[in-house]
């Protein structure tokens, strides 16, 4: 009995460590940090039609990847196969395209939850996610980062259109109002187109040498992390993309594509300037020559293709340019061609408004501000002579009143106008020789006049430079004077201010003295009439002491008396007849005895 149950606890614990090994070795899926597995159900429920990822219970993929750690399935009826995770960067997003969901509704294009087929509207930010391969596909692209300088203009790309010239709100297809300002942001391209437009101070550069320049914002520069920057990058090429396609498409308006404002040397500079002086009766062919001279073929190292012997400064900033040029009649009949720089701002608050009126940069520039550049010029220009526009006064004037239309004008339209500056003014020279001969003559006469007034002025100015050193030596004269006699005035003052006090010293001393004898004298009478009236007390007292006594011996005897040393002795001897008693005998005082006593 005891060797049937040690078999059967042997076998026992043989078949467990079986069971162990098999569960350890053939059942365990270790997944590990940063992959999934994905299950493969061998047995189960049929799927219904159309669907290709299985829930617990029907047979096919699993629907739910198993997360990192450790899990058992068996073989048998499962099978299994680790990938990785779907990771996110930092500055991607990731679009999630569902094999799996119900159907979009008629005219849509994108999910609106993860519970639909198709592209998901919503992106997938940085982060892991845990999707199944088999039913979901992520594409990474790059997150919206606008620079600074930049505001991002949004444009729904899903839903009902809205009317013409109003902003799109949630669920509706258009542009919206609310921009996104710098930062990074993730965003579904393929349900937001994202614009990035400059704002701030931009100008237009209308320039008669080199044709006109867009200057905008300078490449961007930071010293965040180099991901970042690539981003702002890849969103700045990508607008200026953009911008290529317009500016191709709108080329025979006059648009050149990587134009920018030219630097040349004074030699050139005076040859062109000659040959648009004579170019200036036939304004088509000198504008065909300046398209040949956009679109010659560059020569080699000179990206631009000016000729040798220039130096053309292609500005960071220079967005695009465009050949056309400020002309118009003056009002005597002589052709004026101007150089004319405007200075406008786009405002955070109206870019998207004026995006959705006149679209980017280019098509602003093209529809409204050259348009009314160049309008107001020819209006405002033709109430000018040409001469107005080489006097100083006269072109301030036209430059003035040129600017306050502008501003007046464009801010209808949402767009700040700063300035419009004359840079430049050009005419045929036989027309600006006369002028200028003049010019410079009625200047010369000005310049001989200011001279002669300022001989005038000259002479008038050292008369007075001597007046003054003439006043001013006897300024010092009587400055001197005014001191000697206000330093003896002092002195006197002074003397004077001494002896009064001495006088006032001695008056005080004198009442001092007068106040000190009538003391005395007071003090001497009282004294006097004190003693006087102490010695008649005296008197009466001893008058009275006297009428006490019958004769005046008896007050002599007392007096005597009263005046003896209270410590003298008396010693009587016994001397016999005739002797000092017996003699003094008669001496005994004699006390007088009244009646009453």
């Amino acid at each position: 009995m005891k060797n049937l149950i040690g078999a059967v606890t042997a076998l026992c614990l043989a078949m467990a460590a079986m069971f162990c090994a098999f569960l350890w070795f053939f059942c365990r899926i270790q997944v590990e940090p940063g992959y999934m597995a994905i299950v493969t159900a061998k047995v189960g429920k049929t799927l219904p039609p159309n669907e290709i990822l299985a829930a617990p219970g029907e047979k096919g993929v699993q629907r739910d990847p198993l997360p990192e750690g450790r899990h058992f399935f068996n073989p048998i009826n499962y099978a299994w196969v680790t990938v990785p995770v779907v990771s996110i960067p930092v500055g991607k997003v990731g679009i999630v395209t569902s094999k799996v969901g119900k159907e979009l509704e008629r005219g849509e294009i994108l999910a609106t939850d993860d519970k639909g087929k198709g592209i998901w509207k919503d992106v997938l930010g940085p982060g892991t996610y845990r999707l199944n391969p088999q039913g979901y596909d992520v594409t990474l692209l790059d997150a919206i980062n606008i620079p600074i300088g930049y505001v991002g203009v949004v444009t729904s790309q899903t839903g009902k259109p809205v009317p013409l010239g109003q902003f799109a709100g949630a669920g509706q297809q258009g542009v919206m109002e609310q921009v996104l300002h710098p930062g990074l942001y993730y965003i579904n391209p393929r349900a937001y187109q994202v614009d990035i437009l400059e704002i701030g101070m931009n100008q237009v550069s209308i320039l008669g040498r080199s044709g006109s320049v867009v200057i905008t914002k300078s490449q961007i520069g930071s010293e965040s992390g180099k991901e970042l920057v690539a981003l702002q990058m890849n969103a700045v090429r990508a607008q200026q993309q953009k911008r290529s396609e317009y500016l191709e498409k709108n080329k025979d308006s006059g648009f050149v594509q990587n134009q920018a404002m030219q630097q040349v040397d004074e030699q050139s500079q005076g040859e062109e300037s000659k040959q648009r002086s004579s170019l200036l009766g036939n304004r088509g062919r000198q504008s065909q020559q300046i398209k040949q001279t956009r679109q010659a073929t560059p020569q080699q190292g000179d990206p631009l293709g000016h000729q040798q012997g220039q130096q053309a400064v292609i500005p960071e900033s220079a967005a695009f340019g465009i050949t056309r040029f400020v002309e118009f009649p003056s009002s005597d009949g002589f052709q004026i061609l101007l150089d004319m720089t405007v200075e406008f701002e786009l405002l955070p608050e109206n870019i998207s408004r004026i995006y959705m009126l006149y679209g980017d940069l280019p098509a602003v520039v093209e529809k409204i501000l050259l348009p009314q550049i160049l309008s107001i010029s020819r209006i405002k220009g033709s109430s000018y002579k040409a001469r107005d526009f080489i006097d100083g006064e006269g072109r301030q004037k036209f430059q003035n009143e040129l600017t306050t239309e502008l501003i007046r004008v464009l801010k209808e339209k949402h767009i700040l106008v700063h300035n419009a500056i004359i840079r430049h003014v050009e005419m045929p020279n036989d027309i600006l020789a006369p002028i200028q001969s003049a010019s410079v003559a009625v200047e010369q006469d000005k310049t001989n006049t200011a001279r002669q007034d300022t001989a005038r002025k000259q002479a008038k100015l050292n008369t007075q430079t001597a007046m003054v050193e003439q006043m001013k030596k006897q300024v010092e004269q009587e400055t001197e004077k005014l001191i000697a006699t206000t330093v003896a005035e002092t002195k006197n003052k002074v003397a004077s201010i001494n002896a009064n006090a001495t006088l006032a010293a001695a008056e005080l001393n004198l009442q001092k003295a007068s106040v000190q004898a009538q003391i005395a004298q007071v003090q001497g009478e009282a004294k006097v009439q004190s003693n006087f009236v102490v010695a008649n007390e005296r008197a009466l007292g001893e008058k009275m002491r006297v009428s006490v006594f019958k004769n005046a011996s008896s007050l002599a005897d007392l007096t005597f008396v009263d005046n003896l040393n209270p410590g003298l002795s008396i010693k009587i001897l016994h001397a016999g007849p005739g002797t000092l008693w017996t003699d003094m005998k008669g001496l005994t005082p004699t006390v007088p005895v009244t009646g009453g006593r």
